[in-house]
């Protein structure tokens, strides 16, 4: 998919972050938007910031976790078109703690988010793109977490590792469709996700949160950053897609230096 003007796209978790910038993005080169968040103030200022770009624009409030939510929200789309051109499955929640601090209602939460969430959108989407065979392309939002998986980060990595590994199972099955599908990798990005994290233990520290917070606005690598090379990966139909130095230095350590990349682990992180 070479030109997005006058295609369908929906992304989840479009009221702030990754998803607002993506979603502006796509409005900039005269794509339609659906835009999906359970926040309806922040998808609101989504929508009135891609309207100004003269883009047309539909609001939905869903809850990703829910199946039934993602369902209702599908058949308002595809009860005023046949299909989707473009789904980006990008909501998701943040969370750290190591393993033995963490609780299960975390890990549920967290999996119904950032993984089931994901499936849940292609569940509800994928068949009406199947059969109305004209192609199309998912766009899943992972992580540099789905790369190397901190030890303060095990419920996370574990979602991103997941979203990373059905994504190329999807991709596989998705080809004979002429449907790409794509892992986007975001490394250290500034947006409202670590503000919001779930932090349990020794991360459960107000003063250490903060710490956590300025890191990531220090780095202050950008959502629109993030966006112009998610455009990019759809049109050259990528599988795995490395956002920012972190993120492409994870993937390759990762691959060629495993061993290193284990004992690095070991070490506490640096706030």
């Amino acid at each position: 998919m070479k030109k997005f003007k006058d295609k369908e796209i929906l992304i989840t978790g479009a009221g702030s972050g990754i998803g607002r910038a993506t979603a502006l993005a796509f409005a900039e080169v005269g794509a339609r938007l659906w835009l999906s968040d359970i926040n309806d103030d922040g998808n609101a200022e989504t929508a009135r910031l891609a309207r100004a770009h003269g883009a047309t624009v539909r609001t939905l409030q869903c809850n990703v976790a829910d199946a039934e939510s993602v369902a209702a929200m599908a058949a308002t789309v595809h009860a005023e078109i046949e299909a989707l051109d473009i789904v980006m499955n990008n909501a998701g929640i943040g969370s750290a703690g190591r393993f033995l601090d963490t609780t299960l209602e975390t890990w549920r939460r967290v999996m119904d988010i950032n993984l089931m969430g994901v499936v849940h959108g292609c569940h509800a989407f994928l068949p009406n793109m199947v059969e109305r065979g004209q192609g199309g392309h998912i766009i899943n939002t992972a992580s540099a977490a789905a790369f190397i998986a901190a030890p303060d980060m095990p419920i996370y990595a574990a979602s991103k590792f997941a979203v990373r590994g059905f994504t190329e199972a999807l991709r596989g099955d998705m080809a004979k469709h002429n449907i790409g599908v794509t892992a986007i990798c975001p490394g250290i990005i500034n947006t409202p996700i670590v503000a919001n994290s779930i932090m349990e233990g020794q991360m459960n520290n107000a003063e250490r949160h903060r710490k956590v917070v300025q890191f990531y606005q220090k780095r202050n690598y950008t959502p629109e950053q993030v966006a112009r090379v998610v455009l990019e990966a759809v049109r050259k139909n990528v599988a795995v897609q490395p956002v920012s130095p972190e993120a492409w230095g994870m993937y390759y350590a990762k691959r060629f230096m495993p061993g290193i990349i284990g004992k690095l682990s070991e070490r506490e992180l640096p706030f």
